[in-house]
């Protein structure tokens, strides 16, 4: 396999590393009138005491104009034609196939009628998008993916509806309150929103996008694919952080317990050898290092050593966690009262944030306590909290549907392996809020 040279990492590229370590976190401010952004540190906590804080974000750059929103010139032109050829070719159609998870739970908790308007977050290959308009015709779906082959399969798609029908559009969540400006698309006038985070198994296929473990490619795991050149891949972030920072980023984001082992071999290996440039290098340096290890995932299933790694640079990389935060808060400016927010997650970390904001859980609240606890425990010591305050935690901004998360039934496991880890949560945007 042919791999390009790697680029030379720049002192701001690095600074803007080390600053996802710095403890600061971007999340979407609501107001009345529009949407504002403030820093502010997020954390997320397990059922227990300990504490996983997020803190990872790149700084901001400037509000970009619609213009730039997809605005590829020079070498950029270049790679995504060589791209979109690809898509082209007669094993594209076998080789990005993708099985939309839960689709039929997402239907009907979404339940599309006449006239509606519906925002698909993560469109991907379109599956749910497509599943939506077949059980309505007439409903528009704004279609939004960081990820431009997503964008070009939503323009594809786009062709077979009606004008306006199927809003394709290329930005992250926290992009969104702009992007929506640009349709004429209000606050409060939205009926359902849905997420499906994490790496899509579109990207996963692609061994050049670095994001899987057994197709080895370049050590990249950026979801947008390079549209942001100044964007930082998984391996600036390898080669670049000192042991001590990678042991950080591996063990809150990948939940590693021998993250200390896995951080002291990278740095290790990439003294002795250079620059670790692949998924396979990095995959063989963790699984050299964990020799005769056994790791098992959430559900008790055997899992490669360096599972939990890959998914913590993924996380860092994309900043995902911030994202999701940042995505649920513009979800819930943009949805009318009663409308409906769905979110299929695949790992705890992205679970705990559908979890937390649709249960009224603050993502600073260290007790795991809703809204309605803190409300009660506040009426002991009413001397120190006033009334109005109590009756604002009272009031629900979200309705759960249910107060589990829901899983895939056998039969889908069955027919899509991939979904086995899926959970879906669902919530109602209340009245009173």
């Amino acid at each position: 396999m042919t791999l390009k040279p790697h680029r030379t990492l720049t002192y701001s590229c690095l600074a803007t590393i080390r600053r996802h370590l710095s403890g600061i976190s971007t999340w979407v401010k609501l107001d009345t009138n529009c949407l504002t952004t403030r820093t502010r540190s997020v954390s997320m906590c397990t059922c227990t005491s300990k504490q996983f804080h997020h803190t990872t974000t790149h700084p901001q750059k400037g509000k970009a104009t619609d213009s730039d929103i997809w605005n590829i010139s020079g070498f950029y032109q270049e790679e995504f034609q060589r791209k979109i050829s690809k898509l082209e070719e007669p094993e594209s159609e076998a080789k990005f196939s993708h099985v939309p998870v839960m689709v039929q739970e997402v239907v009907k908790l979404l339940h599309p009628k006449q006239g509606k308007l519906f925002i698909d977050m993560t469109f991907g290959a379109g599956g749910h998008t497509k599943a939506i308009l077949e059980e309505n015709p007439e409903a528009q779906v704004v279609c939004l993916d960081r990820d431009p082959l997503a964008y070009i399969n939503a323009e594809e798609l786009a062709k077979s509806y009606e004008p306006q029908q199927l809003l394709p559009c290329i930005g992250q969540f926290s992009e969104l309150p702009g992007i929506l400006k640009k349709h004429g698309i209000s606050p409060g006038s939205v009926d359902g929103i849905l997420f499906d985070v994490g790496a899509s198994s579109m990207q996963y296929d692609q061994r050049e996008r670095g994001f899987s473990l057994s197709r080895e490619g370049p050590l990249d795991m950026r979801m947008d694919n390079g549209r942001n050149p100044d964007g930082v891949s998984a391996a600036d972030v390898v080669n670049h952080l000192t042991g001590q920072e990678l042991k950080h980023i591996i063990k809150k984001y990948g939940e590693d317990p021998l993250a200390n082992k896995i951080s002291h071999a990278i740095v290790s290996a990439r003294n002795v050898s250079g620059r670790i440039s692949t998924t396979k290098e990095l995959a063989d340096i963790i699984e050299n290092a964990l020799d005769g290890t056994i790791q098992r995932d959430k559900l008790s299933r055997k899992s490669h050593v360096a599972t939990r790694t890959f998914q913590a640079l993924r996380i860092f990389v994309n900043d995902e966690l911030n994202e999701i935060n940042n995505g649920l808060h513009v979800a819930y400016h943009y949805l009318r009262p009663h409308g409906v927010c769905v979110g299929i997650s695949f790992q705890s970390l992205e679970d705990r944030i559908f979890k937390r904001h649709f249960h009224g859980i603050d993502m600073e609240e260290p007790k795991n306590m809703t809204s309605k606890q803190q409300a009660r425990a506040m009426k002991d010591d009413h001397q120190k909290y006033s009334k109005e305050l109590i009756q604002k935690l009272l009031k629900k901004r979200w309705i759960p549907v249910c107060k589990t998360a829901m899983t895939p039934t056998n039969s889908e496991v069955n027919e899509n392996p991939r979904s086995r880890s899926a959970k879906l949560r669902a919530a109602i945007k209340g009245l009173d809020s």
